[in-house]
């Protein structure tokens, strides 16, 4: 597939930016971490920050993990996929100008091409969508968000009780007892109330709110809830399956307030992998090319 000038530019400007904030963070961050620092260096406005795909997740998110998986397979970032971003030597060393990462584009582009090219002609059953695909246009999916976007179009889907059911199952899964839903609305949302045991000694009451939404929850849902604490709980955690929009992020931790805990479209998925429910865990193989490659010009013995 093509892909526009426009996009290039908007995915290949954050090269730069990203190891400058990884810098900045000393070295390493968690994912999220690292693409709000980007967004801080480069004064990402909160609308361009709230722009969300059609797989549920948010457009710069999107950009800046394009970047980084290019800064890895540039050895600039290592591969680690544990959540945490870390520059290799070489990437704290670096400084990429917009020139040079339209270099490091076009040079994978061929690399990529080139080894789509030798994974067809290894097997020609395999769907040309299968191949590595190196665009990113907005349409395009990684292997993550494809997974995400399957996910949520399944949860979606629930019917309100199966909503509030598989809600309750998540959270008794991370340690909550004594659930109680104690009101639903019309928009999707469940909300509640449990006790979560942190340790054999301290317990907190917590409530709840469970939102099966599309679009971004804006800042006023999280002052709703926080409000909704008083006089009834110590803590309180907002879970949805859209996302949140960078002026809810910031409500969520605001100053002289109760913080909130946010679970957004992506955080949920991740807890379904941990607990495993609904999630059936598989171990697939890949053809490393490369790997037999330094295997085919070999001398005869």
């Amino acid at each position: 597939m093509a892909t526009s000038k426009k996009n290039q530019a908007e995915f290949l400007r954050w090269f730069g930016p990203l190891l400058e904030a990884l810098r900045q963070l000393g070295g390493s961050a968690p994912a999220a971490e690292a693409i709000d620092k980007v967004a801080e260096l480069e004064n990402v406005s909160p609308q361009e920050r709230d722009v969300v795909l059609k797989s549920g997740g948010e457009r710069f998110s999107n950009q800046v993990q394009w970047a980084r998986q290019y800064l890895v397979w540039e050895g600039f970032i290592d591969s680690s996929k544990r959540g945490v971003w870390a520059l290799t030597p070489k990437g704290f060393a670096a400084k990429i100008s917009p020139d040079q990462a339209a270099t490091i584009f076009r040079e994978r582009v061929k690399i990529q091409t080139a080894l789509r090219r030798k994974k067809s002609q290894l097997d020609e059953c395999v769907e040309e969508n299968a191949a590595i695909d190196v665009s990113v246009d907005d349409t395009e999916q990684s292997d993550s968000e494809a997974e995400l976007a399957a996910f949520l179009t399944v949860v979606r889907r629930l019917s309100a009780a199966g909503f509030e059911r598989i809600c309750m199952r998540v959270l008794r899964e991370a340690g909550f007892e004594k659930l109680k839903v104690t009101g639903k609305s019309n928009d999707g949302g469940v909300d509640g109330i449990g006790v979560l045991q942190v340790n054999d000694l301290v317990k907190f009451n917590v409530i709840f709110q469970c939102k099966k939404w599309l679009h971004a929850v804006p800042p006023k849902e999280v002052r709703d809830l926080r409000g909704a604490m008083a006089g009834r709980a110590d803590k309180a955690i907002f879970l949805t399956t859209s996302t949140f929009t960078q002026g809810a992020r910031e409500e969520a931790l605001r100053a002289g307030t109760d913080p909130i805990e946010l679970v957004d479209g992506q955080k949920l998925l991740e807890l379904f992998k941990k607990y495993e429910i609904g999630l059936k865990p598989r171990t697939v193989y890949d053809i490393d090319l490369p790997f037999f490659e330094a295997f085919e010009n070999s001398a005869e013995h």
